[in-house]
C-alpha cells in the first residue's frame, strides 16, 4: 500500500511541477478539490459495500440508494452555481459547500452495529446515515460546479493553457480519488467501515482549511462583482446571504427524505432537467447575440453527451465494485485485495496520463492538428465501450474468476475515455458560456452528469439481484455489460461523424476573452489566434 501511495505522489509531483506556468490560484484549486475528492470517493468506494454487508442492502435496494444519491449529487450544482452565479460569488459558495462536507462525512463514521440475518437494521443508526448522505449531497451541490467555474476564471478565454490547466485540475481531483479509494477503502474493509468513513472526513477538512488559507492567491476569482448590491437587498427584512441559509437548511431535510427513494428522485430529476434546458435555451435566444446563442446551443449538445458516459462509467461504483468482490481473482503477491482498493485505478490512471494528455493537446494545438472537443466526446465514449467489451472477453476466458488483468483494462480504457470527455468539457463549458451564465452552465454539465448516474443506478439493476439469498448472475452481468459497450462504441462514432455541426455552432473564429478579472490587477493577453482553439 506505501508504494503504491509513493507512485501516485510521484504523478502528483509531476503535475505539481507543470503547474509552474499556470496563476498561483491553480494551486490552491488543485489542492482544495483534491482534498473534497479524497472524501467523496474514499466514502464511494465503501458504500454500496457498507449497504450490502452492514445493513444487508439486497443488491438491488444497494445500487438504487447509491443512485438516488449519485443522482442528487449531481442535480444539486444547478441551484449552486445559479446562486453563486446571482447572488454568492464561486468563492463563498465553494467554502459554505466545504464546511457542509465535513459535516457530512463527520457523520458517515455513525456505523453502529451491523445486522444480522433476518434482523431490521436500527433506524436511528440508519436514518443518521440519511443525514449524512444529506449534508455530503448539499456540500458537493455548493461546492462542485463553482470550484470548476473559478478554475476557468483564472484564464482568458483563448489563453491556450486552458484545457491543458483544466487537465492538470483534473489531476488533483484525481489524486484525491486515488488515495481516498486507495486509504480509505483499505481501512474500511480491512478494520472497520468508520474508520474508512472518518479518513474521508479528515480529507474534507484538510480541504476547507486549504481553501480559506489560500483565497489571496485567487486574486478576484469567484468574487461577485457586484456583491455590495447585491446583499444590500433584503426580503421580509432578511439579506440574499441569510435567505439561502435558511434555504439551505430546507434542503437538507428535504434531501434527507428524498435519498432513501430512488423512485422520487428520479420524478424530480427529469422534469427539473427539462426546465433547466428550456430556461438556457430560452436565455440563448432572448438575451444572446447570434453566435452566443449557438455556442450555447453547441454547449447543451456536448452536456446531453454525458448522459451515456457516465451511465456507463458509474457502474465502477456499484456493479463493477460488486462484481470485482464475487467474480474477480483479486490475490496479487500473496495478498487478496479489497474489492473497494480497484476504484483507486481509475484516478491511479489519470495522475500518470493526465500530464500526458496535458501537453500532447497544446503540442498537436501548436501544429493545428487538436482534434476539436466534439471529436474528443466521441473518441472518449468509444473507448468508454471498449473498455466494457474487453472484460466480457475476459470473462469469457474459460477460467472460473476473472483474471484480475481485465479489472486493470476496463479502468485504463474508461480512463483514457475521461481523459478525452470530461477535463475538455469542463474547459468547453467555460469557454463557450457568457460570464453571468457560466454557473448556470456548469450547474446544466453536472445535472447531466446525475441524469447519467440514474440511469446507472438502472442499468447496474439490470444486473443485480433484489434477494440475499440469490446466488451473483455472472452470466447476467456480461450479457448487459456487452450490450452497453456496442451501444456506446456507436454513439461514439456517431457523435465524430456530426462534429463538424457541432463545431460549426461553436464559432471559435468569433471568440473573445472576457473583462479581466475584479482585483487581479492583471491584464490576460489571448495566447494564441482564435481560430485556433477547439
Amino acid at each position: 500500500m506505501l508504494l503504491v501511495t509513493l507512485a501516485g505522489g510521484i504523478g502528483m509531483a509531476i503535475a505539481l511541477f507543470q503547474i509552474r506556468n499556470h496563476p498561483k490560484g491553480l494551486y490552491i484549486l488543485f489542492f482544495a478539490e483534491m482534498w473534497e475528492r479524497f472524501s467523496y470517493y474514499g466514502m464511494r468506494a465503501l458504500l454500496v459495500l457498507y449497504l450490502t454487508k452492514h445493513f444487508l442492502f439486497t443488491q438491488d435496494a444497494a445500487y438504487g440508494l447509491y443512485g438516488a444519491y449519485t443522482t442528487l449529487v449531481y442535480i444539486l450544482p444547478v441551484i449552486g452555481g445559479y446562486l453563486a452565479d446571482k447572488y454568492m460569488g464561486q468563492r463563498k459558495a465553494v467554502a459554505i459547500g466545504a464546511a457542509l462536507l465535513v459535516v457530512g462525512h463527520g457523520l458517515m463514521a455513525v456505523e453502529g452495529e451491523a445486522v444480522q440475518f433476518g434482523e431490521s437494521p436500527d433506524m436511528a443508526v440508519l436514518n443518521i446515515f440519511y443525514l449524512a448522505l444529506a449534508f455530503i449531497i448539499l456540500g458537493v451541490g455548493f461546492l462542485k460546479a463553482n470550484i470548476s467555474a473559478m478554475v476557468g476564471q483564472l484564464y482568458p478565454k483563448t489563453d491556450l493553457r486552458r484545457d491543458g490547466a483544466f487537465t492538470l485540475f483534473y489531476v488533483g481531483i484525481n489524486s484525491g480519488s486515488f488515495l481516498g479509494a486507495l486509504w480509505a477503502g483499505y481501512l474500511g474493509e480491512t478494520y472497520g467501515w468508520k474508520y474508512g468513513f472518518g479518513l474521508a472526513g479528515v480529507g474534507m477538512l484538510l480541504g476547507l482549511i486549504v481553501f480559506l488559507l489560500g483565497k489571496p492567491l485567487l486574486k478576484g476569482a469567484g468574487e461577485l462583482k457586484n456583491a455590495a448590491e447585491v446583499q444590500a437587498k433584503r426580503f421580509m427584512g432578511l439579506s440574499p446571504d441569510m435567505l439561502i441559509y435558511i434555504g439551505t437548511a430546507g434542503m437538507l431535510g428535504l434531501v434527507w427524505w428524498l435519498v432513501r427513494d430512488q423512485g422520487k428522485v428520479a420524478a424530480i430529476l427529469w422534469p427539473v432537467m427539462f426546465i433547466v434546458y428550456a430556461y438556457i435555451v430560452f436565455r440563448a435566444v432572448v438575451k444572446l447575440t447570434p453566435h452566443e446563442r449557438d455556442r450555447i446551443f453547441a454547449a447543451l449538445i456536448l452536456i446531453s453527451t454525458q448522459v451515456l458516459f457516465w451511465a456507463l462509467f458509474e457502474q465502477a461504483g456499484s456493479s463493477l465494485n460488486i462484481y470485482t468482490d464475487e467474480a474477480v481473482d483479486r490475490t496479487m503477491f500473496g495478498w487478496e485485495v479489497p474489492a473497494s482498493v480497484f476504484q483507486s485505478l481509475n484516478a491511479f490512471y489519470i495522475i500518470y496520463l493526465g500530464p500526458l494528455f496535458a501537453g500532447l493537446w497544446i503540442f498537436l494545438a501548436k501544429r493545428n492538428m487538436e482534434p476539436t472537443a466534439p471529436q474528443k466526446f466521441g473518441l472518449g465514449i468509444v473507448q468508454l465501450g471498449l473498455g466494457f467489451l474487453v472484460l466480457v472477453w475476459g470473462a469469457g476466458s474459460g477460467v472460473d474468476m476473472t483474471p484480475v488483468i481485465f479489472i486493470f483494462l476496463i479502468y485504463l480504457l474508461h480512463t483514457t475515455g475521461e481523459l478525452f470527455l470530461s477535463p475538455v468539457g469542463l474547459s468547453a463549458m467555460t469557454r463557450l458560456s457568457p460570464a453571468n451564465m457560466v454557473g448556470l452552465i456548469m450547474g446544466a454539465w453536472f445535472l447531466a452528469s446525475g441524469a447519467g448516474n440514474m440511469v446507472a443506478s438502472q442499468i447496474a439493476q439490470a444486473t443485480g439481484s433484489d434477494a440475499l439469498e440469490e446466488e451473483y448472475n455472472v452470466e447476467l452481468v456480461m450479457e448487459v455489460y456487452s450490450r452497453i459497450g456496442w451501444i456506446a462504441v456507436a454513439v461514439g462514432f456517431g457523435l465524430v461523424l456530426i462534429s463538424p455541426l457541432i463545431n460549426y455552432l461553436m464559432h471559435t473564429k468569433t471568440l473573445k476573452d472576457d473583462e479581466p478579472l475584479v482585483g487581479s490587477g492583471e491584464e490576460h493577453p489571448a495566447e494564441v489566434p482564435v481560430d485556433r482553439i477547439n
